[in-house]
């Protein structure tokens, strides 16, 4: 069993097995978790679109693509790390959580902001 545990004003609390799940209109959620994120590149201020546009830029950084890993998953490593980037490959599917982990690895090169 794995989730949440959200506390109602009654005191009741419940669990919640998956909290991406929960509406935006619940008081005990903030409002900057409930509003879309985007991914700029900030020598442009360009907002990261779409998977061909970060691919793009990730390239032009010294990234490529690695083939090696999942199907499911958009890779790119560096030669100059260990580090590695994975995406789902469905866009939809690329969140704040995958955007954070490209901001870590290209340090005042990207940016997350609420929009």
């Amino acid at each position: 069993m794995s989730g949440v545990w959200v506390f109602k004003n009654n005191g009741v609390m419940q669990l919640v097995e998956n909290p991406s799940d929960v509406h935006c209109d619940n008081r005990r959620r903030s409002a900057a978790s409930c509003k879309k994120k985007a991914l700029v590149y900030l020598p442009t201020g360009q907002v990261v679109s779409s998977y061909t546009c970060l691919e793009q830029i990730l390239r032009g950084l010294g990234w490529e693509r690695y083939y090696g890993g999942d199907n499911d998953l958009f890779q790119f490593h560096k030669h100059s790390s260990i580090d590695l980037i994975s995406l789902p490959k469905d866009y939809a599917k690329f969140n704040s959580v995958y955007m954070y982990d490209i901001v870590v690895k290209n340090p005042n090169v990207f940016h997350v902001r609420v929009i």
